[in-house]
């Protein structure tokens, strides 16, 4: 199973990255606050600005809304749950003596 990465390591790593970059010749610039290096946003696929045009309007067809608010208040409403006659079904019942004693089962209809 591989290790996990700690923060310690991922601090160290980085550091060290750094470090490379630096004795290699690289250098660091100033970079003005609010500038953003996700030009992704910014841009599309084509180089054109995202979310810049304006909303554009909708209009409803009042047919299909009509159709689309019949059919959830149709599921909205319960129907009724078709109510079942139960026969009466026949009982086991033990008949005792005057002593508590069981002397027979019967069957009993209700």
């Amino acid at each position: 199973m591989k290790k996990l990465l700690s923060k310690a390591d991922m601090r160290a790593d980085l550091e060290r990255a750094t470090e490379r970059f630096l004795h290699g010749g690289g250098k660091v610039t100033a970079v003005p606050r609010g500038v953003s290096g996700n030009e992704s946003l910014t841009s599309g696929p084509q180089g054109r600005r995202l979310f810049v045009e304006p909303r554009t309007t909708r209009t409803l067809v009042p047919e299909v809304v009509a159709a689309i608010e019949e059919r959830r208040k149709s599921l909205l409403k319960r129907s009724p749950q078709p109510k079942r006659s139960r026969l009466p079904k026949p009982r086991r019942k033990i008949i005792y003596d005057d002593f508590g004693e069981p002397l027979r089962k019967v069957w009993e209809q209700d």
